[in-house]
């Protein structure tokens, strides 16, 4: 251990000398906490646990990247980590695999009616043989036998009983991707009960949100008896104080102490075999009912037009809560006795090298994902890492469960041809839960079709007709495929009529996968069948068999005879800076005075300053004019977690509009105005108490105050008129400049020739005070983006104000969003954006200038773009932090020459990495000898944890 420690130790300290060679890093305890004490944010951790699995030829378990705190964590991880780390085997060869016989027809379980069957048939034809194999970067983690899943599987079905499980009882569980999900699944349905999945809870901090949302579904589905990982025990014991039917929550391990043998339970393929929520309006889950002969039919099905056998590897990262993960992966290669490859959700996330990489080393052949998994692979995975990579193996990559980009998989195969994969391989899909899962693919062995269509002819004719070559904004949609085997679609009017080709109208399907409805929802079974046909809520088009999908039937907003389409609009409200990427709705809502329906969104924000809010309101509504050719009725900016999201985190527009017409979008919020009051009564107050103000300041500051809510509603209304976005940015620096002026208040400006003629580039400011934001806004001659923190989002006029302002908000926390978000920023520095990061991400009382993020210098190294360093000085004297108490005095804004990357001094060897900590090391040499205040990096000054140099 002393090793261990002694070698973890030293790599610490070479990272921390790399990233602050002029801090002495002398004595490191154990205890050191990464962030506060280390000033680690979480790339550097990123960049850190690569270094360790390298050093130790282990693999750092993936739970590490989202809990752990301080250095004898890390040295715990690597104590009780695997040997042979994914580094190691970069450029090793596909592992060698036997290749199992395959199966006969005599031997195939086309003839089983449950899953339980399923998995008696290959316990009886191969016990031993290998059913999962869970992932761990090593090629030797732990497998799961058919003998032992139903081994197992019976002493859970012995523990439920003897709590007491009731036949058809639905029993939640909530477990990660781990064997004791596979044993508790089936040891459900072995004990006679209904598997409900539910979501773990990973994050502390979202654990209301998590609570409420299980909520809903525990009171519908009504269980007695919740089973739950170790780590999520504390989570359902919050939750069975507010299920009345819930009674007892157990663990996995609890309910194998039991022995004995669990009689088989006489069941038909009429048995429901799993209750899959999807989402519901508020208050409302659906949960779709799935017999065992759906899920066997979807299975057959998809494996049929895929030609799957047991010769097949699936690699999944997928939640097994999820429909796709779930069913999709599992249990498909569950019943063509098809090995498969289980990593967590995580895993992937934090390193998606990993995903191909047991592709790779497991010859692997199907795998599924979403859209943004494939975006992620593009742009966050390293040249380097794909050396030896070999994807020939991969015969399916499906695309499915959210819209996929045509722009993304032809990016993914481009990429990623040289290592061997094949355009063929991509195989856009349509599937939903109401079907089991899949519901149409295409044919294996074809390149993606798309097609490109007039926008004004779909959105007034609802007609599908191709675009002419000249026309510059056409619509480009992806094929679905054609149905299953066995599965008929169709597209139907509103009145239920079929369309021919190319018109746009309902989706509707049957077959022997559709569900028979919702659990305890006869409203909402109602609504879904039609004429014997079930609506699957999507629209879209036929064209020479292939289904293309436009959007949802609910989400379409029909405004002045036109159709709108709302995935469009929020897609490009997510990527305006201030506005949370993927928390996005909008929709249309019928009010009791009007005839017509108003078209309304919502977003996200962590901005609350009232200036900065209208600005993003005035952005809203310029792009809502320019795609919808109207502009919304409604523009709501609110607090983050607002957006009523699916498991799967896809927008729950429905929930949005039930939300909006009950009035609970904002509710205790009260008006603009009224918050505009309580946030200066809040901060004018302290300062108040004090009385040990001259009469002198407070007059300033009232008047400072006052001139701040002038220019606020000036800018407000400005914003909220002026047409096109540089307009509004003129006017926002305008009024900036103004409220300078009035509040008398000097600013000097060194060295603005820096940035005439530069073009887009990152601009690395150091951060102060509250005002600093509004400084560069005056000062600079066009406005950036600015990025800020997601959990500025909770202020609501902060919030208003930054995305008025336009800026750009990235989530630190939560790994998944951390990934879009950093891939968004990377992006549009690439396209020519101006983004200002504020680089020690905080700021407090004490003066000193703090750690550097590497958020934007990162993001600099990756694009090419220059890094131009921005000195402020005197605004922590105008107003410090904890203090709304604004004080007179000079402030200097002293802009360097830009640092470009390729002017940095050649090195073959160099990294982006190590281009990215010049280019930082640059901008605080610069900014350190003209803010005029201390270094302190050698003191517990560290910055907030995360990835991004965000404006505060």
């Amino acid at each position: 251990m002393k090793d261990t420690s002694t070698q973890l130790l030293a790599l610490i300290r070479d990272l921390l000398r790399e990233l602050h060679p002029d801090r002495e890093v002398a004595r490191l305890p154990l205890d050191s906490r990464l962030t506060e004490d280390l000033g680690l944010d979480s790339l550097a951790q990123v960049e850190l646990l690569g270094r360790m699995e390298r050093a130790f030829s282990v693999t750092i378990p993936e739970q590490v990247f989202a809990r752990v705190e301080t250095v004898r964590d890390l040295l715990r991880a690597v104590e009780s980590a695997a040997p042979s780390s994914l580094s190691d085997r970069t450029g090793s060869e596909p592992s060698v695999q036997t290749p199992p016989p395959s199966f006969s027809p005599e031997t195939n379980p086309h003839r089983a009616d449950t899953l339980l069957e399923v998995l008696d048939h290959h316990v009886r034809m191969h016990p031993d043989r290998p059913h999962i194999r869970f992932y761990n970067d090593t090629g030797t983690g732990e497998t799961l036998t058919y003998a032992r899943l139903r081994s197992e599987a019976e002493k859970t079905a012995c523990g439920l009983r003897s709590f007491g499980v009731q036949p058809e009882e639905p029993v939640p569980l909530m477990l990660g991707s781990e064997p004791d999900y596979f044993f508790t699944f089936f040891g459900i349905l072995m004990a006679g009960g209904i598997p409900v999945p539910l979501y773990p809870p990973f994050k502390p901090s979202r654990i209301r949100d998590h609570l409420l949302r299980q909520k809903s579904i525990l009171n519908n589905c009504g269980p007695t008896l919740l089973v739950a990982m170790d780590e999520a025990v504390g989570a359902a014991r919050l939750l069975k104080a507010q299920v009345n039917s819930l009674k007892r929550i157990v663990t996995p391990a609890e309910l194998r102490r039991e022995s004995g043998s669990a009689p088989a339970p006489s069941l038909s393929g009429r048995e429901t075999a799993l209750l899959q929520y999807t989402s519901g309006s508020t208050g409302i889950p659906k949960g779709v009912i799935l017999t065992h002969a759906n899920l066997l039919a979807n299975i057959r099905a998809m494996g049929s037009r895929i030609r799957a056998t047991d010769r097949d590897v699936f690699v999944s990262w997928l939640p097994l809560y999820h429909d796709m993960g779930l069913i999709g992966a599992w249990l498909g290669s569950l019943y063509y006795g098809a090995r498969l490859v289980l990593m967590s959700p995580l895993a992937f996330i934090t390193r998606p090298v990993r995903w191909l990489r047991a592709i790779h080393e497991h010859g692997g052949t199907l795998s599924a994902a979403p859209n943004f998994a494939y975006s992620l692979c593009v742009h966050k995975i390293q040249d380097r890492d794909l050396a030896g990579l070999d994807l020939h193996s991969w015969r399916g990559a499906f695309n499915g469960a959210e819209p996929v980009s045509p722009d993304t998989a032809e990016r993914f195969c481009a990429r990623f041809e040289k290592n061997g994969f094949r355009p063929t391989a991509m195989m856009p899909v349509y599937g939903l839960a109401e079907c089991s899962v899949g519901l149409t693919f295409p044919p294996p062995g074809r390149t993606m079709l798309t097609d490109r269509i007039s926008r004004i002819r779909l959105q007034r004719d609802n007609l599908a007709r191709p675009a002419g070559p000249d026309e510059s904004a056409p619509l480009v949609f992806v094929s679905s495929g054609r149905p299953l085997d066995g599965h008929e679609i169709r597209i139907a009017d509103d009145s239920g009529r079929e369309l021919p080709d190319r018109r746009q109208g309902r989706l509707q399907f049957r077959g022997p996968s559709a569900t028979s409805g919702y659990y305890r929802n006869p409203d909402r079974t109602a609504e879904l069948f039609r004429d014997g046909w079930l609506d699957s809520g999507d629209l879209g088009y036929m064209a020479e068999g292939e289904l293309f999908i436009t959007g949802r039937s609910k989400d379409i907003i029909i405004r002045a005879g036109r159709n709108m389409y709302p995935e469009e609009l929020e897609e490009a409200v997510g990527d305006l800076p201030g506005i949370r990427k993927g928390s996005v709705a909008v929709f249309s809502s019928c009010r009791t005075d009007r005839e017509t329906e108003q078209i309304v969104v919502l977003a996200e924000t962590a901005e609350t300053s009232p200036r900065l809010l209208e600005k993003l309101r005035g952005s809203i509504s310029r792009l809502a004019s320019e795609l919808l050719e109207i502009p919304p009725d409604v523009v709501i900016l609110a607090r983050p977690g607002t957006v009523p999201k699916t498991s799967s985190g896809k927008i729950r527009r429905s929930s949005c509009r039930e939300l909006y017409r009950q009035g609970r979008l904002l509710k205790g919020k009260g008006p603009v105005w009224w918050q505009v009051i309580r946030l200066a009564l809040a901060g004018t107050g302290p300062a108040l108490r004090k009385g040990e103000r001259r009469s002198a300041e407070y007059a300033y500051a009232a008047w400072a105050w006052t001139m701040f809510y002038l220019f606020g509603v000036l800018v407000f209304v400005g914003a909220g008129l002026l047409p096109g976005l540089s307009r509004r940015l003129r006017f926002a620096g305008t009024a900036a400049r103004a409220l300078g002026k009035t509040t008398c208040i000097p600013v000097a400006v060194h060295g603005l020739a820096h940035l005439r003629g530069i073009g887009p580039c990152i601009i690395a400011c150091n951060h102060a005070s509250y005002v600093d934001g509004y400084v560069l806004a005056g000062v600079l001659p066009v406005l950036p983006a600015f990025v800020a923190k997601v959990e500025l989002t909770g202020h609501p006029v902060i919030r208003f104000l930054l995305r008025r302002l336009d800026a750009q908000f990235v989530e630190r926390f939560d790994a998944v969003q951390s990934a879009r978000d950093a891939e968004r920023l990377t992006r549009a520095a690439k396209q020519g954006r101006t983004l200002v990061f504020f680089a020690e991400g905080t700021f407090s009382r004490e003066p000193g200038l703090r750690p550097f993020h590497m958020g934007g210098f990162v993001a600099a190294a990756e694009s090419g773009l220059p890094v131009v360093p921005v000195a402020l000085r005197g605004t922590r004297s105008v107003l410090r932090s904890e203090s709304w108490f604004p004080r007179r005095g000079p402030i200097t804004v002293r802009i360097g020459p830009p640092i470009h990357p390729r002017a940095l001094p050649p090195d073959p060897d160099r990294t982006s990495w190590q281009t990215a900590v010049r280019l930082r090391d640059l901008s605080r040499k610069f900014i350190l000898a003209h803010c005029g205040e201390p270094d302190l990096t050698g003191n517990s000054g560290a910055p907030a944890p995360g990835s991004f140099d965000v404006f505060h």
